[in-house]
């Protein structure tokens, strides 16, 4: 390639969004906030939770002498313009979720790479290269005399293994080669999951070309029509479909699967992933699960693309798109033939008026949060009365019967007495509040006494007035046993 089209070629890199972001004015704190919302745990977050996420981060950040002058929708709202953020409607899903593209995920784990930064070249490495070189080279080669003499040849060494194997002596690898081969193993694995989102975006890039085919062809019925009103599934069938299914086959055999549990919990318990770092082993331990996670994901997305193009196809909404991306096409070539007759600034005697609606995403919008408008509940200083606290506190004692009180005076009774009757509570208080407080004896015998109304007796009382006063009622008992009651 020569040095004219390299530099093209990189002047049209320049404007993806890999670049944008590495050569973005924030580019730290923007990868560095990318990295911890949606690459370091999470994946994937409801548009609440990284909206709520990204407030306290930048709140963070300006604590610490950070610009960041707007609010958190502000910066998502430009990251997805600038293509380093993607969100979708998942079904079911109440909100959308947000999660990175692929090319800013590549930018973000460069960047943060380069912190910790690698040898580029070692032992493990380059033992992998020539095993994989010597595996193509013998399961590529027809000759049948080369390929019995490598077998021989692995029988042999695989014998002599046997036999040190049997004499005791065992042979492992030292435990900085073991560290440096597992490290090589953790790179590898998180460059196989930033290709599920790769093989994700282009999934997302095929079900736009297929839908912009779709409108484009102006015949009856097309080579891809005829193929999804066959039921064929066009989105797996492609390259990138045909590719992840192979690989989704693997990763869901359950031998394979077997197989890659058991050396991933070998691995772990080996003294030497002692020296691995929180985030390599918790990587390393959960391996198995996030390649699931990322390929189910991947699987989900294909799978939705798949469905939601053939019932574009097979409902009225393609015959409508149709209908109006055949019009549109009919204006564009009714102006391009205008254009060589008309001046720009001429007056064509037609006026048209524009929509003062504003369109926003669904994911703009909030929810109404009642705290945010309280009503004012400022009080009024009124001047004081004449009635005083003890007044008042009077007026209340004469408009409800105590019982507090009366409660009072019955416990304090069964501390001389087992059984307490209501002579005996009329001769040792005075009834304050007059026939009401002899009601409110009756009215809590009712409750926690007894009352026998066959044998009615006369009783006395002094009211707050100071006048003696009489009348009959019924036998009124309350029981120590019955204490506990009274004092609630």
């Amino acid at each position: 390639m020569s040095v004219v089209r390299k530099t093209a070629t990189l002047r049209n890199l320049r404007e993806q969004p890999m670049w944008k972001l590495l050569a973005a004015d924030r580019a730290p704190a923007i990868a560095a906030l990318l990295d911890n919302l949606l690459l370091e745990q999470d994946k994937v977050l409801p548009s609440s939770v990284i909206e709520e996420r990204l407030i306290r981060d930048l709140e963070t950040l300006r604590a610490n002498g950070y610009d960041f002058p707007f609010g958190a929708k502000a910066y998502l709202a430009e990251w997805l313009s600038l293509g380093w953020l993607t969100r979708r409607l998942a079904p079911g899903a109440v909100e959308e979720e947000f999660s990175l593209t692929s090319e800013a995920a590549n930018a973000v784990r460069f960047l943060m790479g380069t912190i910790q930064p690698r040898r580029s070249a070692t032992e493990s490495r380059l033992a992998t290269v020539i095993s994989q070189l010597n595996r193509l080279a013998e399961e590529t080669d027809g000759d049948r005399k080369s390929r019995l003499e490598y077998l021989l040849a692995e029988r042999d060494r695989l014998d002599r293994e046997i036999e040190r194997v049997n004499s005791g002596e065992v042979r492992t690898l030292p435990d900085d080669r073991a560290l440096e081969r597992t490290r090589d193993i953790i790179f590898l694995a998180e460059e196989l999951v930033s290709d599920f989102r790769q093989v994700r975006d282009e999934f997302e890039q095929l079900n736009r070309q297929l839908r912009e085919r779709l409108m484009d062809y102006e015949g009856s019925r097309g080579h891809l029509l005829e193929k999804l009103f066959s039921g064929v599934d066009v989105i797996g069938e492609s390259d990138a479909g045909r590719t992840f299914h192979a690989f989704w086959r693997l990763l869901n055999d359950n031998e394979q699967s077997a197989v890659l549990n058991d050396a991933i919990d070998a691995v772990s318990s080996r003294p030497f992933s002692r020296a691995l770092l929180p985030a390599e082993r918790r990587m390393l331990r959960n391996l198995t699960t996030m390649l699931l996670a990322e390929g189910s994901a991947v699987h989900d997305v294909q799978q939705t693309f798949a469905r939601g193009l053939k019932h574009f196809v097979q409902s009225r909404e393609f015959m409508e798109n149709r209908r109006l991306h055949s019009l549109l096409r009919i204006a564009q070539r009714s102006a391009l033939e205008a254009k060589e007759q008309l001046r720009t600034n001429a007056n064509i005697g037609f006026s048209l008026t524009f929509t003062s609606a504003r369109l926003s995403s669904a994911a703009q919008w909030g929810l109404f949060d009642p705290t945010t408008r309280v009503g004012d509940t400022t009080m009024e200083l009124v001047p004081e009365g004449e009635l005083s606290m003890q007044d008042i506190s009077e007026m209340v004692r004469r408009s409800e019967i105590d019982l507090r009180s009366l409660k009072r005076n019955i416990l304090s009774l069964f501390e001389d007495s087992e059984i307490v009757s209501l002579s005996d509570l009329l001769q040792r208080f005075d009834a304050e509040q007059g026939l009401g407080s002899v009601v409110g004896y009756i009215s809590l015998a009712t409750k926690h006494g007894q009352i026998i109304n066959e044998h009615p007796f006369p009783i006395e009382w002094t009211g707050a007035d100071g006048v003696r006063r009489s009348a009959q009622a019924p036998s009124v008992f309350f029981l120590r046993q019955n204490a506990h009651e009274l004092e609630s």
